[in-house]
């Protein structure tokens, strides 16, 4: 047995059983995988996915077995490859990150531009998906960092560090009545109009829809999507209110208006997530640095090796990162109007 036969076979497994998906995870051939996985189990005498025709059909229960040790070798494998290109203070590899949209299209891109100016020999690859599917793919050792947001307490599942706080912006079109209101919109104004947002605002438990049911209100989801983007597209059809993270307001939305959301939402927190059993390379602990450079690169090293126990300061406001662009689509002040007579306006 081979290291290559476990990969094969972890990959199968997390591909649905479909050889085809796996191979191109792996980047192999199917005939290839095939005759790697007959030649494991001829050698192991049992069959670790049992077939239905010439498809597989379910894991076994001694497959079941295989592939969980399987996956603690591949991953001990990979900890003793980072653990010598430490040693060796080798400065190329690779670096996967799971992470939001919003993170990867508008956080990430200065910090991993220090990234690549110190180790130009790494290659990043970005995995943005949804909020459910971040975690997974770090569990799955599809990524070596996942990066998401909360707006209560640490996500489970790993070492989790606290990179930053931030806010939502309520985002309209020029001239929308809720611009020529005398005070920063209310849960009660924006449940007047449909509102586009995240596509996690449709969960029971995410912070949106328990703010406006704090209120005795019902938020009027029109439109939902993980892209912040196609967000602010929606926004700019006029199908909805805009609400998204602040972070994701750019130079290129000078057409639209950003009204205050403070007090509307509990602020979130954007947590950096580790696994626990794997070793970190140096340059992904530079990564975190980087994005958080509150904490000290000392203690970060001594938690990460399990040396220290976690205790990290509070983290900063987006706004006060060095990694954040400067505001360009202000909150606006408006003449003194009610939303009876804005909308009459």
């Amino acid at each position: 047995m081979t290291l290559t036969q476990f990969r094969y076979i972890v990959a199968i497994a997390d591909s649905g059983l479909n050889i085809t998906l796996a191979a191109e995870r792996v980047h192999a051939t199917q005939p290839g995988i095939s005759k790697q996985l007959k030649q494991l189990e001829d050698e192991l005498g049992f069959q670790i996915f049992a077939r239905k025709g010439k498809s597989l059909e379910r894991i076994t229960p001694a497959g079941a077995q295989v592939i969980e040790r399987a996956r603690t070798i591949l991953a001990e494998a990979a900890n003793i490859r980072a653990l010598a290109a430490n040693l060796r203070h080798a400065t190329q590899g690779e670096l996967r990150i799971a992470t939001t949209h919003t993170q990867a299209r508008f956080v990430l891109p200065n910090a991993i531009a220090q990234l690549k100016r110190r180790y130009p020999q790494v290659s990043v690859h970005l995995k943005p998906s949804g909020d459910a599917e971040v975690l997974g793919l770090l569990d799955r050792g599809e990524a070596d960092i996942a990066i998401i947001s909360t707006a209560g307490h640490a996500p489970n599942g790993g070492l989790a560090v606290p990179l930053y706080r931030w806010d939502r912006s309520v985002l309209v079109p020029r001239g929308h009545a809720l611009t020529r209101l005398d005070h920063p919109p209310t849960l009660h104004d924006l449940a007047e109009y449909p509102l586009v947002s995240y596509e996690s605002s449709l969960k029971p438990d995410s912070s949106l829809r328990r703010a406006f049911l704090g209120a005795g209100l019902l938020p009027r989801i029109a439109v939902t999507a993980r892209d912040a983007d196609l967000i602010k597209t929606y926004v700019r059809a006029g199908l909805g209110v805009g609400v998204l993270a602040e972070m994701a307001l750019t130079a290129e939305d000078a057409d639209l208006r950003q009204l205050s959301a403070t007090g509307l939402f509990p602020s979130c927190v954007t947590w950096l997530i580790l696994r626990r059993d794997r070793v970190l390379r140096d340059y992904a602990l530079d990564l975190i640095a980087e994005l958080a450079p509150q904490i000290d690169r000392r203690d970060l090293r001594r938690v990460v090796d399990g040396t220290l126990t976690a205790s990290w300061p509070a983290p900063p406001h987006w706004r006060e990162l060095a990694i954040a662009p400067k505001p360009v689509v202000p909150a606006i002040s408006a003449p003194r109007r009610t939303l009876a007579t804005a909308r009459a306006a």
